[in-house]
């Protein structure tokens, strides 16, 4: 059975979506899963595979902090590339919802794949 496009939609989003919330504050995976989940209903189970990635991409990095309630907790941060990628991403999404907007709206203009591509560059360089 072909997934929904809700499901492809979120999937495509993920990254993004962590790297916004990480932009605003240091967080650990299970409190971004719980942001995520109640934002746009995102799995818990998705959030740690990607968070791996992530280090793995030098996107985030970890530290420990302790807590009185239990073990440490790592927590994440994002890194200069972290943060790279998420203005890079950000121009990208806004790009995206533009031209589908533009094709989904009868009363606009058409969007020229060129207006849509310097959309994201001038998003990027911002």
């Amino acid at each position: 059975m072909p997934e929904t496009i809700e499901i492809q939609l979120k999937k495509g989003v993920l990254t993004l979506c962590v790297l916004a919330l990480l932009n605003r504050r240091d967080s650990y995976a299970y409190e971004i899963a719980s942001t995520l989940s109640d934002a746009i209903d995102m799995g818990e189970g998705t959030i740690y595979p990607l968070m791996r990635r992530m280090q793995s991409d030098g996107q985030v990095e970890t530290y420990l902090v302790e807590s009185s309630a239990g073990p440490s907790r790592k927590y994440y941060r994002l890194t200069d590339g972290g943060r790279r990628a998420l203005e890079t991403q950000t121009a990208e999404w806004r790009a995206f919802v533009t031209a589908v907007e533009g094709v989904m709206n009868a009363d606009a203009d058409p969007v020229e794949p060129a207006a849509v591509a310097e959309t994201a560059e001038r998003g990027a360089e911002q």
